[in-house]
C-alpha cells in the first residue's frame, strides 16, 4: 500500500490543480457570456444584409461586379481562424482536420490564432499572412482582414477565397466549418446566415423567396448600391466568423475546465479514501504489534 506521506503529497497536488482549473473555468465562463452575446447580436443583421443582397443581385447584370465573377481552377486562399491558447478541448484539432479535408496542394493560408498557424507551418503549408485580433473583438479589426482577402482575389492571384472557422451552436456544441467567401455566389446569398445555418448544402427556399419578394428601391442605382454594399458584406462576414470562433473557444474552454475540475475533485475523494484505508491499516498493524508484544511478555 502506498506510503501515507506520498498520498498526502498527491492530495495536495491535485487540490492545487483543482483550484487552478476552477479559476480558469470561472474566467472562461465570464468571457464566454460576452463572446456569445457578441456572436448572437450580429446574426439578425447578417441575415437581413443577405436578403438585401439577394434582391439586389436580381436587379443587376451577373457580371456587374468583379466580386461576383465566377472563376474556375486556379489557387485557393483560405482564412483559418483558430485560438491563441490551448486547454479548449478538441476545438483546434477538429478544425485542423476539417481544413485538411477541404484543402489541396493549391491552397494557401491566412491565419488568425497561433495554434493552427504553428500546426500549418510545421506541415509545410504556404502561409501568406497572419493577423492578430483582440478579445472582445471590435468590428474595425475585421476590416483589414477582409480587405486583404478581397485584394488578393481581385488581383487574380487566387480564384477562390474560403474561411475555416468554428461555428458556435450551443455551449456544449461547436462545429468546424469551411465556407466560401469569394466568389460571392448569388444562389447562396439567401442562405440563412444566422450562423446555425452555415454549412448546409441547400439554400432555405423560404428565405430566398422572402428576400426576392421584398420591394426595395435602390438609389442612385442598383449598381452603385451593390458597389458599396459588397465590401460591407465581406467585412461583416469575416467579423461574424471571428466572433463565432471566439464564442466557440470560450465555451469549449469553460466545458473543458469544468470537466478537469470535476475529475480533480473526484481524484481527491479517491485519494482521501485510499489515505484513510492506509492509515487504518497502519493503526491496525501497530495495535497488533502492541498486542503481540504484550502476549510475549506474559
Amino acid at each position: 500500500m502506498a506510503n501515507l506521506r506520498d498520498i498526502r503529497r498527491r492530495i495536495k497536488s491535485v487540490k492545487s490543480t483543482s483550484q487552478i482549473t476552477k479559476a480558469m473555468q470561472l474566467v472562461a465562463a465570464a468571457k464566454m457570456k460576452k463572446a456569445q452575446d457578441q456572436a448572437l447580436a450580429g446574426r439578425n443583421y447578417a441575415d437581413e444584409l443577405n436578403k438585401v443582397l439577394t434582391n439586389l443581385k436580381q436587379n443587376v447584370d451577373g457580371d456587374a461586379h468583379p466580386l461576383l465573377e465566377k472563376r474556375e481552377g486556379g489557387k485557393t486562399l483560405m482564412l483559418v481562424i483558430s485560438t491563441n491558447k490551448g486547454l479548449c478541448g478538441g476545438l483546434n484539432t477538429n478544425l485542423l482536420k476539417k481544413v485538411r479535408e477541404e484543402s489541396d496542394e493549391n491552397t494557401h493560408y491566412v491565419t488568425v490564432g497561433r495554434k493552427l498557424r504553428t500546426s500549418l507551418a510545421k506541415s509545410g503549408a504556404t502561409l501568406v499572412a497572419d493577423f492578430e485580433v483582440n478579445d472582445p473583438l471590435p468590428f474595425s479589426e475585421a476590416r483589414p482582414i477582409a480587405k486583404f482577402l478581397t485584394d488578393k482575389f481581385l488581383s487574380g492571384e487566387y480564384n477562390k477565397v474560403q474561411v475555416a472557422f468554428t461555428n458556435f451552436v450551443t455551449t456544449l456544441r461547436q462545429d468546424p466549418w469551411v465556407t466560401q467567401l469569394l466568389t460571392i455566389e448569388s444562389d447562396t446569398l439567401a442562405e440563412k446566415r444566422a450562423y446555425e445555418g452555415v454549412g448546409k448544402d441547400q439554400v432555405n427556399e423560404t428565405d430566398k423567396e422572402e428576400a426576392l419578394a421584398s420591394d426595395y428601391i435602390f438609389e442612385p442605382s442598383p449598381e452603385a448600391v451593390l458597389d458599396t454594399l459588397l465590401p460591407l458584406y465581406l467585412n461583416f462576414q469575416v467579423y461574424q466568423m471571428l466572433v463565432e470562433s471566439l464564442a466557440s473557444e470560450h465555451s469549449s474552454r469553460m466545458v473543458a475546465m469544468k470537466s478537469a475540475t470535476d475529475n480533480a475533485e473526484q481524484m481527491v475523494k479517491d485519494l482521501t479514501l485510499e489515505y484513510n484505508k492506509a492509515r487504518q491499516a497502519a493503526i491496525t498493524s501497530e495495535l497488533l504489534e502492541i498486542t503481540t508484544a504484550q502476549k510475549a511478555m506474559e
